[in-house]
């Protein structure tokens, strides 16, 4: 997962929160912001600071402080570039913004993330959402406050960001082979608005000229196809190994068989055969964009 180490966000005043909680169930994340939240007790203690002192100092309250050294709270980039200032600590401590930056993320998310970064080629059906990697900031934004129980602001925030550095597929050199089945119906709800729905359009005809990607859109009346059963999704790696997932097999657990990963793959290739072909999905979504 690429993640961006330039911050736009402030430090304000004490009672600014410095990150997010740490994922109790995210054992590898937790093992590394505790070691963050060690490494900043340490130094703040040489310094002979007290953590009032030291929160006042990067514009943080006391609590936060202690929150944070220890290893209870993950804390944000600018939290870190400050310390290191504040402390003299010659980048040391900012140079652990790379490692805190990945496990802001949800540990789920960043495994998905890792497999995408190695995959050469990926192959994903979706029936009631679009994909991850097409969709724009505020569609994503807008889709993610629907989930019930509600994420909290700083959930909803965190589950966006980790989607948002996923796009980073679309940088790599050389790039994957990135196949995407829409049905209709993902093109035409409004998430967010209309003026949302109109930027979600235009990108996937931006996306959807790319060399290595190919869109199709399944129209509404098609009723014999496979896909009742709900998402599909296949990885494949150039070691010729591949990992998938179906909603309505396998306990809807991540496969990497080579029985499992047929029938997977029969279904999308049966997919596809009934969807508009990618010139076709690319007109019919200026056809969507110029109704809505």
């Amino acid at each position: 997962m690429r993640v961006d180490t330039s911050s736009t966000e402030r430090p304000g005043n004490e009672a600014d929160e410095p990150g997010w909680d740490v994922d109790p169930d995210d054992e590898s994340g937790a093992a590394v912001v505790a070691t963050v939240g060690r490494q900043l007790k340490l130094r703040r203690e040489a310094a002979g600071m007290r953590a009032v002192e030291f929160g006042v100092a990067i514009g943080y309250g006391e609590d936060q402080v202690y929150k944070v050294e220890a290893g209870k709270r993950i804390p944000r980039q600018e939290y870190l570039d400050r310390a290191d200032e504040v402390l003299g600590a010659g980048g040391l401590i900012a140079a652990m913004k790379k490692d805190v930056a990945e496990v802001r993320y949800p540990k789920k998310i960043r495994d998905l993330a890792r497999m995408e970064a190695r995959a050469v080629e990926l192959l994903s059906y979706g029936s009631h959402a679009m994909h991850g990697l097409l969709q724009t900031e505020a569609h994503a934004r807008a889709l993610l406050r629907t989930r019930r129980p509600a994420y909290s602001a700083p959930e909803l925030e965190r589950m966006l960001a980790a989607r948002m550095a996923r796009q980073s597929i679309f940088d790599r050199s050389p790039a994957p082979e990135l196949s995407f089945v829409l049905e209709e119906v993902t093109l035409r709800r409004p998430f967010g608005g209309t003026m949302v729905q109109r930027q979600q359009l235009e990108r996937l005809l931006e996306v959807g000229q790319m060399q290595n990607v190919e869109i199709q859109v399944m129209p509404t009346d098609r009723w014999d196809h496979p896909g009742t059963g709900g998402r599909i999704q296949v990885l494949k790696f150039d070691d010729g190994s591949a990992v998938g997932r179906i909603d309505d097999e396998f306990g809807g657990r991540p496969v990497s068989g080579p029985k499992q990963l047929r029938v997977l793959e029969l279904r999308y290739g049966i997919i596809r055969a009934e969807a508009l072909t990618s010139r076709e999905s690319l007109d019919f979504i200026e056809q969507v964009l110029g109704e809505t």
